[in-house]
């Protein structure tokens, strides 16, 4: 019988290359395309969750809602490479579809479900209030994603730095964990995770952006700053979403992927990490140049 680690490892064998190969040569549309799929599948798994609580999501409007979110951050990556003024001339005198109206879209379908819906009007709050939460927790977050790899010719590399800053980051707190972890992270929460392994995931994510530093070629001091971030938001992103299955009382979102559990298990780190990434280089790197 295999264990669980080996299964981890073969599983992550298969799936590593296949996500490398789709960033490093798919074009943005397609990995927001990839991406809307990922989104949509941990949102059906959140959903699952607030289900065993008695939460109703809208499920049919907010993965549609999921799928505008991740279509507009394709548009807004485009909007941002433009460099025709003809081109941005144009764009700014048509319409656009931006995330303000996304969200407002969602929230006015929102409101007509709940006004037509024939559910117990005691359940609309909850039914809200689970499908809103599922945009705002997993789906505008994750959708950095898009952001990043629509950075011109260096997106691709600014998306497989923060992928593997997590995997690597990831990896490190496991085993450093199991193989000499003592003081407890959050018992109450996560009883597996420890400070020990907490504080090897921030050094294994500082050393990946200090070889990533030499591939983009973009100041090393922001290179560790991306890593460091990256590596704490998302680590808390991954006891944020432990918080949800706890109250549930399951030990995995789903059973999807072998070894692994869910959709939503794999990408919980990375859900926090590509934003605080993004945020940090639009913020922070562009306006250096």
């Amino acid at each position: 019988m295999i264990s669980g680690t080996t299964l981890r490892v073969l599983t992550a064998s298969i799936l590593i290359p296949l996500v490398v190969a789709a960033v490093w040569w798919a074009p943005t549309w397609l990995v927001a395309a990839i991406a809307a799929l990922v989104a949509v599948a941990a949102l059906t798994e959140f959903f699952d969750m607030g289900a065993r609580l008695g939460f109703q999501a809208y499920r049919i409007w907010t993965c549609l809602a999921a799928l505008g979110i991740l279509a507009e951050q394709w548009v807004a990556s485009q909007a941002a490479s433009i460099s025709n003024l003809g081109d941005l001339l144009y764009q700014a005198r048509s319409p656009r579809l931006t995330l303000d109206l996304v969200l407002f879209l969602f929230l006015l379908g929102l409101a007509i479900i709940v006004l037509g819906s024939r559910r117990p009007l005691a359940e609309s709050l909850a039914s809200v209030a689970i499908s809103a939460a599922g945009l705002v927790v997993i789906v505008l977050p994750f959708s950095a994603v898009v952001r990043l790899h629509g950075v011109d010719v260096s997106g691709p590399r600014l998306l497989l730095f923060t992928l593997v800053l997590v995997w690597v980051g990831d990896t490190a707190a496991y085993f450093a964990g199991r193989g000499f972890g003592r003081i407890k992270l959050c018992p109450q929460i996560s009883p597996n995770k420890t400070w020990e392994g907490a504080i090897a995931n921030l050094l294994a994510a500082l050393l990946v952006g200090a070889l990533f530093g030499y591939w983009t070629r973009i100041q090393p001091s922001h290179m560790l700053a991306m890593a460091a971030l990256g590596s704490v938001a998302g680590q808390i992103g991954d006891l944020f979403k432990s918080t949800f299955k706890r109250s549930v009382g399951v030990k995995d979102s789903g059973t999807i992927i072998p070894g692994h559990g869910g959709i939503y298990d794999r990408i919980d780190a990375l859900i926090f990490a590509a934003p605080a990434v993004w945020y940090y280089f639009e913020w922070v790197v562009v306006r250096k140049f």
